[in-house]
């Protein structure tokens, strides 16, 4: 017992010692800048989005196509040098906005975005991992058609109560172990994308980033579960129908060929180990609905940036969460789970460069029509002044799957109004189309939303041949754009 004891508490050291070494990266530049540089970050300073133009994107378009382009041309060269590529496009937009605006300005840009989104965002996606790695489905489910269709919707439902990372992380090694005899297993594993680690998360604000953020804005708690059911219903339905009979033509497929040897014996009932995991989950869902309830009034100002107090006490009670979850879970879950760091820690240093570097894009989406991404803001407007709903779906959907779908459905819902009473009201169905198009349109890449890469990285580590990026996309666009433009047709034209 003591040998465990001591082994787990190495282990949350060195977790994490992993955890802040990687989410510290911009929080640690922002320090070197301040530092070294006599220009200090002003109260409320900003890029001025008008100002900028196009080029300051390249760095993110960099970083976009070399998670895109390299893990398909130099797998073995990515897998060991990842960090460093994601360390090449930060520098490249960060050197060179040091040189032109000052250290001022630099420091409370990357301040701004380490401490109110970076930050946060991992850590929320750490403890979720980390307690969810601690849960373990035992016995052998054979990935029949039915079996994996029953898996997706369960998921699909789980999304909005414990967030897409929760039920993702949950459900994915299940899902893996059930289908690890068949040869055919990558669809299974592509839907799952689709519908637990996107999709299923847009009936509350605990199932998505984007969602949470406009909850914070004022957006009432249950609104979206109102407003965004039949657009998930009905989404959900056509991919689970789509899924069952693909799933069947590959399993009827299967039963030609010579039996594979099932790698995960029958031995054991089905079961569920863990179980003081759950109580966790659920203060993961408490610590964020207190972030939100919680007005103390009290701020801390770092660098230009106001801390609340109620969002410092959230990271750090989700941190304690992650803890207390590796202290008390039996070594043999995580081991049985095939559970290890390298999908979070490759998580937090690409986003930690995506977040990073879309700061200039998201400062130009944020002039709107003064902007040089003025073309796209003219498509969610008519003559009259009025929102063009289809183009907020598409427009907030399609920005969602290759931008953060977070800050991108800030954009949108403040070019809307801003004011949630207005949006949740005269403007419902515009509301409605920008929550779905940031939270469905996630799903149409691998960087649409933080899960997605997740449960590419477990999947891919378990042996299966998942598609590349732009592989992934010609499935996305297979099924889900039908799904998208019958949406469209049906609700917001």
């Amino acid at each position: 017992m003591t040998t465990t004891r001591a082994a787990a508490r190495a282990i949350l050291g060195l977790s994490l010692q992993r955890l802040f070494s990687l989410r510290g990266l911009p929080l640690l530049a922002t320090l070197v800048i301040g530092a070294a540089l006599p220009a200090h970050a002003a109260e409320g300073m900003g890029i001025e989005g008008a100002r900028l133009p196009l080029v300051w994107g390249l760095p993110f378009v960099g970083m976009l196509l070399s998670i895109a382009i390299i893990p398909l041309l130099a797998g073995h060269f990515w897998h060991h040098h990842y960090g460093k590529v994601a360390l090449f496009w930060a520098l490249a937009f960060l050197v060179p906005f040091i040189l032109i605006y000052g250290g001022g300005l630099a420091t409370y840009e990357v301040a701004h975005a380490a401490l109110l989104e970076y930050i946060p965002f991992i850590i929320l996606l750490f403890a979720l991992f980390t307690i969810s790695g601690g849960i373990l489905l035992t016995g052998n489910l054979h990935g029949s058609p039915g079996v994996n269709t029953a898996l997706l919707a369960i998921g699909t439902v789980l999304a909005s109560l414990i967030g897409t990372t929760g039920a993702s992380m949950v459900l994915i090694r299940p899902l893996l172990r059930a289908n690890d005899a068949r040869r055919f297993n990558v669809h299974t594993v592509v839907f799952f994308i689709f519908l637990v680690s996107n999709i299923g998360g847009s009936l509350t604000p605990l199932g998505d980033p984007p969602l949470f953020l406009g909850f914070l804005k004022g957006v009432d708690f249950f609104w979206t579960t109102q407003h965004l059911f039949h657009d998930t219903a009905f989404v959900a339905v056509i991919l689970l129908g789509a899924f069952y009979l693909l799933d069947r033509y590959f399993y009827a497929r299967e039963e030609k060929l010579p039996p594979k040897p099932d790698p995960t014996p029958d031995t054991e009932r089905l079961g569920l180990c863990g179980l003081r995991n759950l109580p966790l989950l659920a203060g993961v869902i408490a610590a964020i609905l207190m972030s939100a309830l919680w007005k103390p009034g009290i701020e801390f100002n770092i660098f230009g940036t106001h801390v609340p107090l109620p969002s410092i006490a959230r990271d750090l009670s989700l941190l304690a969460l992650a803890g207390i979850s590796i202290w008390i879970t039996p070594a043999f879950i995580r081991e049985r789970n095939g559970f290890d760091w390298e999908p979070i820690r490759e998580v937090a240093k690409l986003f930690a460069a995506i977040f990073l570097t879309i700061i200039p894009v998201i400062a130009i989406l944020r002039a709107g029509a003064d902007g040089a991404l003025s073309p796209l803001v003219a498509l969610v407007t008519d003559a009259a002044g009025e929102p063009v709903n289809a183009g907020y779906f598409w427009m907030t959907g399609l920005l969602s799957g290759f931008l953060d779908n977070a800050p991108t459905y800030l954009v949108f819902f403040n070019l809307a109004g801003g004011d949630a009473q207005e949006l949740m009201t005269r403007y419902a169905v515009t509301l409605e189309a920008i929550s779905a198009g940031a939270v469905f349109m996630g799903a149409l890449t691998y960087i649409g939303n933080a899960p997605n890469f997740m449960v590419l990285a477990i999947a891919k580590s378990r042996g299966v041949a998942m598609p590349s990026f732009f592989g992934y996309m010609v499935w996305s666009g297979l099924f889900l754009l039908p799904c998208f433009a019958l949406l469209t047709w049906l609700y917001f034209i």
